[in-house]
């Protein structure tokens, strides 16, 4: 079991007083979870003190570990939230709260749905730390996986390969989305995953000797020129990562050349440059293989030089060149920006609200920083930004404020950038729909599927017959009630709000996508034209 004294001696530049709320938080969850045990048979309390130690390792605040470690205290009952409040503040209950609220939403496995739910998650996790605390959570679930009943394990692979992995790559996080990813792969396609290992290992094998030489001999150029390494190493490319990649190659792995890497670390970027020079004097780049990430970085703010080149012991190697900031943001993501260090001198001497405003500004930029994933953007007209391709809500929100002074500003201007535009509702079964705002139940039938919206009888929200002109809103449940001699009505034109719902009635009325508007929009769009 993970004990105080490991958590604490993560937590480098913490103050006396965050040691001090985090063995608090320890000895208070201990208590809580006390008689409650896993599925391997294990105290509970074992996967609380692991999470709260993944957090540490991450560089999080002496608030957030708490949390780690009292993330289930709630949820099971044992701990009430008022309670935790009195005890711990309200920040904290703000994140178990947060963490609780993204474990009612279970993925299903329907892929349509799959970037709705990454959506709602990122929506719903106001302050950014709930996020990083459900991925901490996730990770010690997943390596302790196979104590899960097997009908269960499936389920839960497969939300964390398409739902969390993901969103662990959008933060930045590209060390958390390896573990995930190769941690749930062998659950989702046990055969895939077995022979994506031995195709690894057999290559690994090919170019171990190979690798050693070559690292070798460019520490030795690299010294030479008066360069300062401050470290090298061989990066293994994670195993679903490379099985994505054999896909896309007709499972040809002579065409992969980053099976493993060469990654060089030194102080600056200049360093870097420098560096590269180095390795292209020595080995013959191939064509087409330079990739420049610092001076255009990944959308999740990846940056790192990447060069594949033709060597003498090795043959084709990549070789990534970075600097330390680079390489711990590579690892780390935006965790890597919320360290007592990165948050600044004397954090832990900033009041709770202080500190709160400061993590909230990081969070809202980090909401904004999606977007780019999500569009394209160029830029015209002297400079100005155009967005092409790109719906009105995700412009907007990415236009929006780049600071914000305190967490419930941020939640409310949250609230307005991103559910103004959309409304998050669920299938009876739990599945998460996402669809613009005053969408109806049409929309929502033709979201699921082209049949459902054709033969359209009535729909219920939550619980409740309602006519199809009504808007729906975040959170509802709408069930469709679907009858073979149902059919669309023209009048349907007039209701319904998205364009895959007018497609799909249009089509099914016989008219084609010249057909003038319904009344209603026409004098919309007059309106709008004068």
């Amino acid at each position: 079991m993970t004990t105080v004294k490991e958590i604490v001696a993560l937590m480098e530049g913490a103050s006396p007083e965050d040691i001090a709320f985090v063995e608090k938080a320890y000895e208070y969850s201990k208590k809580a979870h006390e008689g409650q045990t896993r599925y391997s048979g294990e105290p509970y309390f074992v996967h609380a003190a692991a999470t709260a130690k993944i957090l540490a390792e991450y560089g999080m605040d002496a608030t957030t570990i708490a949390a780690g470690l009292l993330h289930d205290a709630v949820e099971d009952g044992r701990v009430s939230r008022t309670d935790m409040e009195k005890e711990f503040g309200k920040e904290l209950l703000f994140i178990v709260d947060g963490v609780t609220k993204l474990g009612t939403h279970k993925y299903r496995g329907a892929e349509r749905h799959a970037e709705s739910l990454r959506r709602l998650l990122v929506a719903t996790a106001s302050d950014i730390r709930v996020l990083i605390v459900k991925l901490a959570d996730r990770k010690h679930n997943m390596q302790t996986l196979e104590h899960v009943p097997e009908n269960k394990r499936g389920r839960i692979a497969l939300e964390t390969l398409e739902i969390y992995a993901p969103i662990a790559d959008r933060l930045g996080m590209g060390k958390m989305k390896s573990i995930l990813e190769d941690l749930a792969f062998p659950f989702v396609d046990p055969d895939a995953a077995r022979h994506t290992a031995e195709v690894r290992k057999l290559k690994t094998e090919e170019t171990e000797d190979g690798l050693t030489k070559l690292q070798k001999e460019l520490k030795q150029e690299l010294t030479k020129k008066g360069l300062t390494i401050l470290r090298t190493d061989i990066r293994m490319k994670g195993l679903w990562s490379l099985h994505k990649k054999l896909e896309r190659k007709n499972d040809d792995i002579n065409l992969i050349h980053d099976i493993a890497a060469l990654r060089i670390v030194v102080p600056t970027i200049e360093d870097c440059y420098a560096a590269l020079g180095v390795v292209h004097a020595l080995y013959k780049p191939l064509p087409g293989e330079f990739k420049d990430y610092i001076a255009f970085p990944k959308p999740n703010g990846y940056r790192s030089l990447h060069t594949t080149v033709v060597t003498h012991d090795a043959g084709i190697v990549e070789i990534q060149i970075r600097t330390e900031e680079m390489h711990r943001d590579a690892q780390f993501g935006i965790a890597s920006h919320m360290t007592y260090k990165q948050l600044g001198k004397g954090i832990e001497k900033l009041g709770k609200e202080e500190q709160k405003s400061r993590f909230s500004s990081l969070s809202f930029s980090w909401v904004r920083s999606l977007i780019p994933s999500l569009m394209r953007v160029s830029k015209s007209d002297g400079g100005a930004k155009g967005v092409t391709k790109v719906p009105p809500w995700l412009a907007e929100l990415a236009d929006a404020h780049s600071e914000v002074a305190g967490s419930q500003e941020f939640v409310e201007g949250l609230k307005e950038d991103f559910f103004s535009h959309r409304v998050f509702v669920f299938t009876p079964k739990g599945d998460v729909i996402d669809l613009p705002a005053q969408s109806t139940p049409i929309d929502f039938a033709y979201a699921i599927h082209s049949g459902l919206g054709d033969h359209l009888q009535g729909a219920k929200v939550n619980g409740k017959l309602v006519s199809f002109d009504t808007e729906l809103g975040n959170g509802d449940v709408v069930e469709i009630i679907r009858r073979d001699s149902a059919h669309p009505s023209a009048k349907w034109l007039e209701i319904v709000r998205t364009s895959l719902a007018r497609r799909h009635i249009r089509s099914a009325l016989g008219m084609n996508e010249q057909s003038k508007p319904p009344r209603r929009q026409r004098r919309f769009w007059k309106k709008k034209a004068n």
